[in-house]
């Protein structure tokens, strides 16, 4: 378990710098490109699209078959040398050509994503595009390298090395404003000299952090040689595990075609797609910082676990590691909803601005705690090398989505349209747990349900109290008048103090009510604190 604490603190450590980096390079974009406008809403679009790559690229093949399958090459003579060359070799020459097409098709990936933009808002989107769509080769490379690495239990460099890329976007976007101002929110004011300084500077920043990537693969005590022949290393079975994830990734996508699509009919005056892209990364900060530091070590134990048939180490490591999450992530979930307003105006222009898009994040703040369950219920299913399951379970949750997206662009007017795309989204995560869940228990014949479940519910009874003490500070700040909504430092100040309140009650009325998972929680914050 001592192993699992020190990976914890190390990935939970370099995420934390990673996010608050990031925090401050979407602010320094925001100042250059305004949150809601119809400029910061085409360069949403392009800078996602390589970003959805690398989506299918991490979470379907990556995580879901890389890992487990490295983990089995391990045993051989060789330690995997063989296995993992032929792999990367395969990776990127796989990465190069989807770079190359999607570099061709350009102008229908921006046409399809946005197809209520404006021709001049379609033309800035794919110039962006141009520029963007090679983070895709690199993207893709750091993170078969990085996978690797964790499949090798060295979890930092893959954590670390994303803050050198907000450095770079950070000094890039900075000297975007000193040449040319900002915000730059007009599409007619974009000349090609302001398009290639900014999409440039958001290129140069995933290509740095690869590198960076690259010089720690000595420390996994692997040689990286060019491999063609990959015939006998598994790639068929491998094949058949990342076809459903393919398939999977690929209808999460298609979901999201249609959320942007509906968005960019609100582009220009409302919440569109780059504020929701903003509130979405609010929301992620809790669920990257907790879920992901916990949770990626326990993936790899549970992995090591399932493929040694030892199926009790693996129940076992579902409840520890849901317990775990679960003290953090509620916590988290209710500092953020209270404080959602000055936290919004991290990200906006303005107090009205952070007051439109709030909502928006109250929306998708409905399912951290349920994907923080998933999260360990999916990576269980990956772990069995059980890839069709996740696939039907996650199809009905898009299937929700793309419906729900639709019935929000049907009913909803410009100035709510983010908000019930957001909703439609968590209330269909929502669906999606329970479902595998349930799929999950019958396979293992029960997942400690009973032991986990309740402490949710303790867990949510003690936020409560805290989320009406953070309120009161909120409201003793002056609320939506008061200080905190005046700029963008203050709004994370703000947010940090409300935050800091409903945290402190809340460990407080844990504590009171002896909540036994509290003392393991706090030796593992106890970790990330500098020793004397």
């Amino acid at each position: 378990m001592s192993g699992i604490g020190r990976a914890s603190v190390l990935i939970g450590a370099g995420t934390i710098v990673s996010r608050l980096t990031g925090l401050l390079r979407t602010i320094v974009l925001v100042a250059a490109i305004g949150s809601i406008s119809s400029a910061g809403d085409a360069f949403a679009v392009a800078n996602q699209l390589p970003n959805n790559i690398y989506a299918i690229i991490s979470t379907g093949l990556l995580t879901a078959v890389v890992v487990p399958q490295i983990i089995k090459a391990a045993a051989h003579a060789d330690g995997g040398q063989a296995f993992i060359s032929k792999l990367f070799t395969l990776g990127t020459m796989g990465l190069l050509i989807s770079t190359a097409l999607a570099m061709i098709a350009a102008p229908l990936l921006v046409q399809v994503y946005a197809s209520r933009f404006t021709e001049d808002q379609l033309a800035l989107s794919t110039a962006f595009a141009y520029w963007c769509l090679p983070q895709i080769f690199f993207y893709g490379l750091y993170a078969l390298l990085g996978e690797i690495l964790n499949a090798r239990r060295v979890f930092g460099p893959y954590t670390w090395a994303p803050i050198v890329n907000n450095i770079v976007s950070i000094a890039g976007f900075a000297g975007f404003i000193l040449l040319f101002g900002g915000p730059q929110t007009a599409v007619s004011a974009w000349t090609p000299l302001m398009t290639a300084t900014l999409a440039a500077t958001a290129t140069a920043g995933i290509v740095v952090q690869t590198v960076v990537l690259a010089f720690f693969w000595r420390r996994a005590g692997l040689t990286l040689r060019p491999d063609f022949q990959w015939r006998g290393v598994g790639l068929r079975h491998i094949g058949r595990l990342a076809g459903w994830t393919f398939l999977m990734v690929v209808a999460g996508q298609l979901a999201g075609i249609v959320q942007t699509n509906v968005l960019s009919g609100a582009s220009g005056e409302d919440p569109a797609i780059f504020a929701s892209q903003n509130a979405w990364l609010l929301f992620m900060l809790p669920y990257s910082i907790i879920v992901l530091s916990i949770g990626t070590p326990y993936f790899t134990q549970l992995s090591e676990h399932a493929a040694a048939g030892r199926h009790e180490d693996v129940r076992a490591d579902i409840v520890r590691s849901i317990r775990t999450l679960g003290l953090f992530i509620v916590a988290a979930a209710v500092a953020l909803a209270v404080a959602a307003v000055p936290a919004s105006r991290i990200f906006t222009n303005g107090p009205e601005q952070a007051a439109a898009v709030a909502p928006v994040l109250l929306c998708y703040l409905l399912c951290l705690v349920p994907l923080a369950v998933l999260f360990v219920v999916q990576r269980t299913f990956y772990a069995y090398n059980d890839t069709r399951t996740p696939f039907f379970f996650t199809l009905i949750q898009c299937a929700l989505v793309t419906g729900g997206a639709l019935a929000a662009g049907a009913v909803l007017g410009p100035a709510f349209l983010a908000a019930g795309v957001a909703l439609t989204q968590s209330l269909a995560s929502i669906v999606q747990v329970v479902i595998a869940a349930v799929l999950l228990h019958r396979r293992l014949g029960g997942i400690g349900t009973a032991q986990w479940l309740p402490a949710l519910l303790r867990f949510s009874l003690a936020s409560l109290p805290a989320a009406g003490a953070g309120f009161l500070a909120y409201v003793l700040t002056g609320g939506y008048f008061g200080w905190t909504s005046t700029n963008a430092l203050t709004g994370a100040l703000g947010a940090a103090l409300v935050g800091g309140v409903v945290l402190i009650v809340y460990l407080g009325i844990l504590a009171l009510f002896r909540a036994p998972e509290l003392a393991p929680a706090l030796a593992l914050g106890r970790r990330f604190l500098p020793r004397r």
